[in-house]
């Protein structure tokens, strides 16, 4: 599916953001998430030093024994460890729900050192808590261009965040080997921020594939999910993406999600419904939506939202 681009994401500069410019900020990251559902952040607010300690604490956790790393600590649906898959035997990968809150993150970290690990905690959380808050400032500037600022507060209090940190092991050969399958995700927001290691690919909306290597350590790609694109009623475009491994060198990573809380039914305001804009997604239940998403037939519908709630 798709043939490969040499087109570029769209780039949009996050560390000086300021009232002289907050606007044309706001309006690149609309046009790039109605065009391509997706763009690169540059973001500086994390320090360089933070984020090397983030990648060397998931390596630490991907070190832990199987039987350590497959104990069932996240409480949030479908998300747990995943690996060992002849599928995408490449990847590995685990969820931290919550992981904003530090007594989440201590909780689940005392789990998995049973003596403690408070390096762990701190970074993990402090890493959270900064890429949040570069979350926040976008989906406000989303709401803004919808249209629609009056829903900002009640927005930013029905969702949740799951930290997933990945681990795609090298192929060992030039050969392009799946890492992780052609899928949408289904967040309202996704922020990923990698090692230097390439192998992320995003589709464009004419099938073309976008291969993506971050421009910097402050590079961070901001993706619109299923649920933002049922909540802005078409609007925003939530693209299918994949990751295609070559080469010799381990590549890491990791996803804020930010997810619909527990109960929160994701429906599209009346100011974005219009003749001119049908209503192209019946309500829905995320968590309910996320047990078909994993069932047997949503695991092969590559049009899970569509298929599940669809008009």
């Amino acid at each position: 599916m798709g043939s490969e681009t040499s087109q570029k994401l769209p780039a949009i500069d996050f560390t000086n953001i300021n009232l002289a410019n907050r606007e044309l900020v706001k309006s690149q990251v609309y046009e790039a998430l109605v065009e391509y559902g997706c763009f690169e952040a540059t973001f500086d607010k994390i320090p360089l030093d933070l984020c090397k300690a983030m990648f060397g604490s998931i390596q630490e956790f991907f070190d832990l024994p199987i039987e350590i790393k497959t104990l069932d600590v996240c409480k949030m649906n479908h998300q747990g460890y995943v690996g060992q898959s002849p599928v995408i035997p490449l990847f590995e990968s685990i969820g931290i729900d919550h992981a904003n809150i530090f007594e989440r993150v201590k909780t689940i970290t005392d789990i998995w050192w049973p003596q403690g690990n408070p390096n762990f905690s701190k970074t993990i959380n402090s890493f959270t808590v900064k890429l949040a808050e570069l979350n926040e400032m976008i989906r406000k500037m989303i709401l803004e261009s919808l249209g629609v600022e009056k829903y900002i507060e009640q927005h930013m209090n029905s969702t949740d965040y799951l930290l997933r940190v990945m681990k795609y092991k090298s192929p060992q050969t030039n050969d392009k080997k799946l890492g992780l399958l052609t899928h949408t995700d289904q967040s309202l927001v996704t922020i990923l921020h990698q090692n230097q290691v390439g192998g992320l690919e995003v589709m464009t909306k004419d099938e073309k594939w976008i291969s993506y290597r971050p421009f910097s350590s402050h590079s961070f790609l901001v993706i619109v999910g299923d649920s933002f694109n049922a909540w802005s009623n078409g609007r925003l475009h939530s693209p299918f993406h994949r990751v295609m491994m070559r080469g010799s060198d381990t590549r890491y990573s990791l996803g804020l999600f930010t997810l619909p809380k527990k109960g929160c039914i994701v429906n599209a305001p009346d100011e974005l419904v219009d003749e001119e804009h049908p209503l192209l997604f019946k309500p829905f239940d995320f968590v309910e939506f996320l047990n078909y998403r994993y069932s047997e037939k949503g695991l092969r519908d590559p049009f899970s939202l569509r298929t599940y709630c669809g008009v």
